[in-house]
């Protein structure tokens, strides 16, 4: 799919914990139907950045814009509405309910109930294991199968960007092979999504451009290609 247009902006942006500084005047963008990638080492301000976007900590200093709008300070729940959702490290399902209710709650705020059909129904064709299992508890789920669900529940709240944080995180290779086939296929099909992940060879084989982050700090920026025949970068990262 051609990419077009800037969806988010973040310009300038400071985050701090107390005293700590995570992330210091940070820069960059992500177009629309593009996935950019975010790598560096732990520690290094990846998951307090989709933080950030997403509402979920409020940033120090610096703008953050989604689609031409500042959301800098908006709460975690209006930039859910505005078409950003956040798939966190650890998943974050709902461990008490049901695949099918973990779903469907997902699609709350929709009213188009012919639509959410449809869209469940895309779900269980991405993800098969899915539909056998939507009556299983999602503490029951397999990491894989939860790591699939957390998609899943992105896609039925039909947003326009996802925030994905380690989605190979304590997964086996197969299974791993598996997800980012999937997060491929639904970029082709036009959605952004931001990505960190641990596993940079991968992460750069799907997305359109990385940026490499050291102790909060911008230190790389580059399309995907690039990076991985970078020599520095094929040394500290992928293990070359």
């Amino acid at each position: 799919m051609e990419l077009s247009g800037t969806m988010l902006k973040i310009c300038h942006l400071d985050l701090r914990y107390q005293q700590i500084q995570a992330v210091k005047g940070l820069s960059f963008d992500v177009s629309q139907a593009e996935i950019v990638a975010l790598l560096g080492a732990n520690g290094a301000g990846k998951s307090s950045i989709l933080r950030a976007i997403s509402g979920l900590i409020r940033p120090y200093g610096g703008e953050i814009f989604f689609e031409g709008r500042e959301i800098t300070r908006l709460p975690s729940h209006e930039i859910v509405k505005l078409g950003i959702i956040h798939v966190p490290e650890g998943r974050g399902i709902f461990a008490n309910l049901k695949v099918i209710e973990n779903l469907e709650v997902a699609s709350f705020l929709r009213h188009d109930r012919k639509a959410v059909r449809q869209d469940l129904d895309y779900v269980f064709t991405l993800f098969p294991i899915l539909h056998q299992r939507q009556k299983q508890y999602g503490a029951t789920l397999s990491g894989g199968e939860q790591q699939m669900l957390a998609i899943g529940r992105a896609l039925m709240a039909r947003g326009k960007l996802i925030l994905l944080d380690e989605p190979s995180l304590g997964l086996a290779p197969k299974v791993v092979e598996s997800i980012f086939q999937i997060i491929a296929r639904i970029n082709h099909e036009g959605l952004s999504i931001l990505l960190v992940e641990q596993n940079a060879r991968r992460a750069l084989e799907i997305a359109h451009r990385g940026y490499i982050l050291e102790t909060g700090c911008l230190v790389l920026a580059d399309t995907a290609k690039n990076l991985t025949q970078n020599q520095q970068i094929r040394s500290a990262y992928l293990g070359e």
